[in-house]
């Protein structure tokens, strides 16, 4: 993404967009070093979490994700806003796990956002946070956790 990119997402558009900045402390005036950052577009009834990014040099970043949702609720209830959007969600993508934690879950059908049922949701949680295979240097798994497997090349 360059920067006319980035203008074009985030200035040049109907939707205010802010960029809301994670840092360090700082010393005096110095701000502190810049740890992570959300893309967060105001809605009429909430906020949208457009994309967060972290610095992946910080070894010691665990929780700076769920750190930067709850402060978006936190913003989203001292402003009035009921809700707290963190964009879609693919079940089975590892990647996208963390989001079946705040609830309640809603998903599109043909009808329109339907809440999902309680048990759904308990059953999301569990797989998501159940402990992982560590990788033993043989085939991966596919990530779609069907039974293909893929190699690492030589």
């Amino acid at each position: 993404m360059d920067e006319s990119d980035f203008a074009d997402m985030v200035e040049h558009t109907p939707v205010s967009s802010y960029v809301i900045e994670y840092r360090e402390p700082g010393v005096g005036a110095e701000p502190g070093r810049l740890v992570g950052a959300c893309l967060t577009d105001l809605q009429g009834d909430g906020l949208s979490m457009i994309y967060s990014f972290y610095d992946p040099e910080i070894e010691d970043r665990a929780g700076l994700g769920n750190y930067i949702i709850l402060d978006h609720i936190r913003r989203a209830a001292g402003n009035g806003l009921p809700y707290v959007y963190l964009g879609y969600w693919v079940e089975g993508s590892d990647r996208m796990q963390y989001k079946v934690r705040y609830r309640p879950l809603e998903r599109l059908t043909r009808s329109g956002w339907e809440r999902m049922p309680q048990a759904e949701q308990k059953r999301l949680i569990a797989t998501a946070t159940a402990p992982r295979r560590k990788y033993d240097g043989g085939p991966m798994p596919a990530k779609d956790g069907s039974h293909l497997e893929y190699k690492l090349a030589d």
